[in-house]
């Protein structure tokens, strides 16, 4: 099974290992591309702060982000599990992890990032800011030039078991199966179901369901799980007591699921 996780904004302070070597990333081939999304991002860094505070989004108050992506060739790293740090990661927990469970986290997630295609929480690199949505000069806007890059190296990485895509819909974009491996490939939304005069009414929530995919991903992981198929993935959601509502799908289209909560 290949797990597809979002990035985070929140990230650790700084690396404590050695410095930033591309070459020795996961999925060797998208080393290129990393090459000039880095050297664009490092370039923007430490040209006119303006434009590059307007092209990444930061408040003047936000000039350390802008440092570190300076030096971003030169910093110490850290493995990407360590580096991101937001909610969805907080409920995962990595470091709580029994032994099985977190080498079968290190065998089976990726995640998604702008500034790296994608990576394994094993990957060593440095905090950086780098937002999917970004346009960099000279490379252009990221959700493209991702979606260029990452088909080849996505395919062999997902080989010819099933797929959890849990990315936000911005690093969804970057790349989406098709064919066989989308019919493999089982998508998450989740909704909030409660009760409002009576009636049940559902919704889709933004910050909580961060926290819902990383206890997703941290229960599969601690049962075990090992689903040879997209049906086999359903059911060990179900097994797990997550309440799974299938939503109609196309044929060579992910399948999409609903995963109800009721508390935040």
């Amino acid at each position: 099974m290949l797990v597809l996780l979002p990035p985070s904004e929140g990230k650790a302070d700084a690396g404590t290992g050695r410095r930033l070597d591309l070459t020795r990333l996961s999925l060797p081939e998208l080393t290129p591309a990393r090459e000039e999304v880095l050297a664009a991002l490092v370039t923007l860094a430490t040209g006119d702060p303006e434009t590059a505070r307007a092209t990444l989004g930061l408040s003047p108050g936000q000039a350390g982000e802008l440092r570190r992506n300076a030096r971003l060739r030169e910093a110490a790293t850290a493995p990407a599990g360590r580096i991101y740090t937001g909610v969805l990661y907080e409920a995962l927990d990595l470091a709580s992890l029994p032994p099985a469970a977190l080498r079968a986290a290190r065998r089976s997630v990726l995640v998604s990032s702008g500034l790296w295609g994608a990576v394994r929480l094993t990957d060593r690199i440095p905090p950086y800011r780098c937002p999917i949505g970004v346009k960099l000069p000279g490379v252009g806007a990221l959700a493209t030039w991702w979606r260029r890059a990452l088909a080849p190296a996505m395919i062999e990485a997902a080989g010819d078991g099933p797929v959890l895509d849990l990315r936000s819909g911005a690093y969804a974009a970057t790349w989406t199966p098709r064919g066989k491996l989308a019919e493999r490939t089982v998508t998450v939304r989740v909704l909030h179901e409660r009760d409002v005069n009576g009636v049940p009414v559902r919704s889709v929530v933004s910050h909580f369901n961060k926290a819902t995919k990383g206890r997703l991903v941290r229960d599969l992981l601690l049962a075990g799980a090992r689903p040879r198929t997209a049906d086999g993935l359903v059911t060990a959601l179900r097994d797990l007591k997550y309440p799974v509502l299938e939503q109609p799908t196309a044929t060579g289209r992910p399948r999409v699921v609903d995963v109800v909560v009721t508390e935040l």
